[in-house]
């Protein structure tokens, strides 16, 4: 049977079409999801019955307040500075090397930036940071030494301002996975820094609420 090259292009095309319109899986859909040892302790802060003592304040204007409709109790901690460049609030565990870390968030409000993230292997100043933006539809993960530089990001739907979101990040030696109000988006290796504490993180003028950070944690390095 003779095929003409009328018929072979128009098989091509129908072929490329198909596949155009099979479901795309995200690249993390494949990636096993790192998990910590059962027996790894809990370090949880709804911020109730204690504040910020013995934390440590990098930037900004961070204070526990009360607000209607808090994920847990009434208590939230509200970072309201809008001036600088980053703003870190640093908690008292650790260090550690490998962690699960999950926090909630809500942007309230912000121009140039409404942001929420968590910082973790915090140490010397150097720390990385997983954030989401309500002002834009990504999801990031960012080192940070005297300066940031992306590591990964990804495509979502923007978190909405005044709405309770939350966040989680794995870190297990070099591997790290982030999640956006349950799903996972990042997944990514780095090695520059191998331990350190965790903290909260705000960008600019954001104005954000947080609660219920909860710390699971390997303690060790410095």
């Amino acid at each position: 049977m003779t095929v003409t090259r009328r018929e072979v292009v128009k098989a091509t095309l129908a072929a490329v079409a198909a596949g155009a319109l099979l479901p795309r899986v995200p690249a993390t859909a494949a990636a096993e999801e790192l998990k910590m040892p059962d027996n790894v302790p809990a370090n949880t802060f709804d911020f109730e019955a204690k504040g910020i003592e013995g934390w440590t304040t990098v930037d900004g204007q961070w204070a526990v307040e009360d607000m209607a409709g808090a994920p847990s109790g009434k208590k939230v901690l509200v970072q309201r500075a809008t001036k600088n460049e980053f703003n870190v609030v640093v908690a008292p565990p650790g260090p550690y090397t490998d962690v699960d870390v999950s926090m909630k968030f809500k942007p309230i409000s912000g121009r140039e930036d409404a942001s929420g993230g968590i910082v973790f292997r915090f140490t010397d100043g150097k720390y990385y940071v997983v954030r989401a933006n309500a002002l834009e539809d990504n999801f990031r993960l960012y080192y940070y030494d005297r300066g940031r530089r992306q590591l990964a990001t990804a495509k979502v739907k923007a978190p909405e301002l005044g709405q309770w979101h939350t966040v989680r990040v794995v870190a297990v030696g070099d591997h790290m996975q982030a999640w956006l109000d349950g799903k996972l988006y990042l997944d990514h290796r780095d090695s520059r820094v191998r331990s350190g504490r965790v903290g909260l993180w705000t960008k600019a003028d954001s104005i954000t609420a947080f609660d219920d950070l909860t710390i699971r944690g390997v303690t060790g390095g410095r």
